[in-house]
């Protein structure tokens, strides 16, 4: 080892390393906020970020083990200088390339955020590996592996920092600038870290492997440990939108226990870890068949298993990953595995899931992955309490494989239709769950139990929901249709009901949040008072094509629509709304916002904004850009109409001080119906510039204004939804 003057200045390293990937997950949501008014808001473009992200990790790595072959003082140099030279593309501007094409973001969104991020995020990445190798060349520097828990925790403090100060306190030029600011510093901290090791003459990577052996089982475990937890984060994402509850912010969640799971699978103190890898397979069993028996609910506690389980599971398999590391000379090859590893799973669950299934299947896939590779520890001894006869094992074990399987599909059975679970529900599944642990005394059995817990509780449901063909699932989204013993049909976007249409001769009613006495529903039956005959009517999200049918004859209809998919079930016979409403609609597909913008001025008297993804609202749609774009769309004396439905988050005073800055008048109306099951309540704003049509509008119902505007404007530049939370609505 290299004959070094003065001590190994672990301080230094541990902060150089926790800065850059400090910088690395401030970056990332940085960058998606910048292209929102490109992107949407659909759940699957942070996991096409995060593919990217894990992309160009890789590739970082992969340059990190290259340069290996050089001395510790040569390697500094050259990535000195590659730092420069990507600092060069600073501060951080969106790319400019043209919008997509229809039906393909999910290779446009990974290209925007290559081009706009691509080389800064390649230079920062290289740091984990190269730092670690920097500082185990001087000789009293001990384990270097434990800094890698100081670079996920960097990851962490960046990934929380974001929504709650960098987003609410500066707009998205400061952020840049701030993130520029703090790429310098992260310089100065590498340079200082380079010259503390000038004397390191000796080439780290060409010393002796003290006779280890790497095989290809133990190469092939560096790839599947670290897959797994990785492709589950994003499959935990994608689950928790779509088939629990659309919350804004929630992706933050699993990606940052995924990050605290490498900090104490990690750690140099392993006493965590042992309890982690201990608690595993109980975790994988209890919370997989929760969250799964639950999905489609919007429950709470699905999501918390959801969650605890990513959390439990990536900390068991990142410590065995730490367990299964090589010496400090094969290093930066055990994390090049390690991240293609992370990309594989990124890839497998961000490229392919979406094209191959119709449903969030790769998430009961990846947890039956975790339970072939969670080490079962203790758990094996479980079976000598009944009998240490391996006949007898194996017979309990295919027979509680059974008992477990049919217990599951009969108390399944029993509660589908149940809005709420009892006591008893959830007694029976316990006693179910308890049962199932006795199968982890054995890997198959463990593995077997895992799948028969997952089907039977929801996945044989979903299984022949997918045979029927009655899902489809889209970049933005899945889509699952059904019948009502009434007649009514619905289609359910992840857990929001998207719209309803009735049978018989009452299917040119309108449903849902759009009903008679809906905000939208008062406009559209009175738009030849409030806006004159002939009205041209235009609608951002199309739905089923409900608010067709208050078409009035004269008028001309247009309707926006960003997914495909949606248009089948409006043009291919599952809804009629269209067909017998407004056959001759024009209908633009893409970005509404953009579409608005290309269209001449004033080619519209009437403008309907109801456009969500599951349960959220598109943030681009309500920024004070975006209302300028509408009030040009809008004819002089038009009306233009906001639905703002929201469990989560309080957006009339948003659109309250949007209307106060552009200098319109605005009221709202919140419609309770009649008690039905197919019409809701719905909040809906109503926006002119003059107060003619707001005037007679509000004869229609007790319209009333807004209340007082609140936090500044938000803007393309500028926006944060977490001080307009309901956090009581998250319980």
């Amino acid at each position: 080892m290299a004959d070094l003057a003065g001590p190994p200045r672990r301080w230094l390293f541990t902060l150089a390393i926790f800065a850059g990937s400090f910088l690395l997950f401030l970056v990332q949501p940085m960058v998606a906020r910048m292209a929102l008014p490109q992107l949407g808001g659909a759940p699957n473009v942070w996991n096409s970020a995060m593919l990217v992200y894990q992309a160009l990790l890789l590739a970082g790595y992969g340059y990190a083990h290259a340069i290996g072959r050089f001395s510790l003082r040569r390697q500094g140099l050259i990535h000195l200088g590659v730092l420069v030279l990507a600092g060069l593309t600073l501060p951080l501007a969106l790319a400019p390339v043209s919008e997509p094409q229809s039906g393909w973001e999910v290779v446009w969104v990974p290209w925007l955020f290559l081009l706009t991020v691509g080389p800064a995020f390649f230079a920062v990445s290289a740091q984990a590996p190269l730092i670690q190798r920097w500082f185990a060349a001087h000789p009293q520097a001990g384990n270097p592996y434990p800094l890698y828990a100081a670079s996920n925790l960097g990851s962490f403090a960046g990934l929380l920092a974001y929504p709650l100060l960098a987003e609410p306190l500066l707009s998205l030029g400061a952020q840049s600038w701030g993130w520029t600011l703090g790429y310098v510093a992260m310089l100065g901290l590498i340079a200082w870290a380079v010259f503390s090791r000038r004397d390191a003459s000796i080439n780290v990577a060409a010393e002796p492997v003290d006779s280890e052996q790497v095989g290809w089982r133990r190469r092939a475990m560096w790839l599947l440990l670290p897959a797994v937890p990785s492709g589950l984060m994003l499959s935990t994402t994608t689950f928790l939108t779509t088939d629990i509850m659309a919350i804004p912010l929630l992706w933050v969640i699993p990606l940052g226990l995924y990050l605290l799971s490498y900090t104490v699978g990690f750690a140099e103190n392993r006493s965590a870890a042992q309890i982690f890898l201990f608690l595993a397979p109980l975790v994988l069993l209890v919370d997989g068949g929760i969250a799964i028996f639950a999905a489609g609910r919007a429950d709470l506690l699905a999501a918390v298993a959801s969650v605890m389980l990513l959390f439990v599971v990536a900390t068991a398999l990142h410590a065995r990953l730490y367990d299964l590391r090589p010496g400090t000379a094969r290093l930066s090859q055990f994390y090049l595995y390690m991240a293609a590893g992370g990309a594989l799973g990124g890839v497998f669950t961000g490229l392919l899931a979406p094209v191959l299934f119709d449903w969030t299947w790769e998430h009961p896939l990846l947890i039956l992955a975790a339970a072939a590779l969670v080490p079962l520890g203790a758990w094996r001894g479980l079976m000598r309490l009944v009998s240490k006869d391996r006949q007898t094992t194996r017979v309990v074990l295919i027979v509680g494989l059974f008992v477990v399987f049919n217990a599951a599909l009969l108390l399944y059975a029993r509660v589908q239709a149940e809005t709420q679970l009892v006591w008893i529900d959830w007694l029976a599944l316990l006693v179910i769950l308890c049962l199932a642990m006795v199968l982890a005394a054995r890997r198959l059995s463990f593995v077997l139990a895992c799948a028969a817990l997952l089907m039977a509780l929801g996945g044989l449901s979903n299984l022949l929901a997918s045979i029927d063909g009655q899902r489809e699932r889209s970049y933005f989204g899945t889509y699952s249709i059904t019948q009502r013993d009434d007649g009514d049909r619905i289609l359910m976007h992840g857990t929001t009901i998207h719209g309803i249409q009735r049978g018989g001769e009452d299917s040119r009613e309108p449903t849902a949040y759009y009903g008679p006495t809906s905000g939208v529903g008062l406009a559209l039956a009175n738009a030849q008072a409030i806006v004159g005959p002939d009205a041209r009517i235009g609608a951002v999200g199309l739905g089923v094509g409900t608010l067709a049918c208050y078409r009035e004859p004269g008028q001309q209809w247009t309707f926006f629509e960003i997914d495909p998919t949606v248009v089948e079930f409006s043009r291919g016979g599952e809804f009629t709304f269209l067909h017998q409403c407004t056959p001759d609609a024009y209908l633009q597909m893409g970005d509404a916002r953009l579409r608005l913008a290309d269209l001449p001025p004033a080619s519209f008297d009437v403008l309907v904004i109801d456009a969500f993804s599951s349960d959220a609202i598109p943030l681009h749609l309500l920024t004070v850009e975006a209302m300028a774009i509408y009030e040009r769309a809008l004819a002089p004396g038009g009306l233009l109409l906001l639905h703002t439905s929201n469990r989560y988050v309080r957006l009339e005073p948003v659109v309250a001080r949007l209307a106060e800055v552009r200098g319109l008048h605005a009221m709202v109306w919140q419609d309770e119906p009649v008690r039905r099951n197919d019409l809701y309540s719905s909040t809906w704003i109503a926006l002119a510039p003059t107060r003619a049509p707001l005037d007679a509008l509000s004869s229609t119902a007790d319209w009333r204004l807004l209340v007082e505007p609140e936090g500044p404007v938000w803007t393309d530049d500028y926006a944060s939804v977490l001080p307009y939370l309901v956090w009581e609505n998250f319980l």
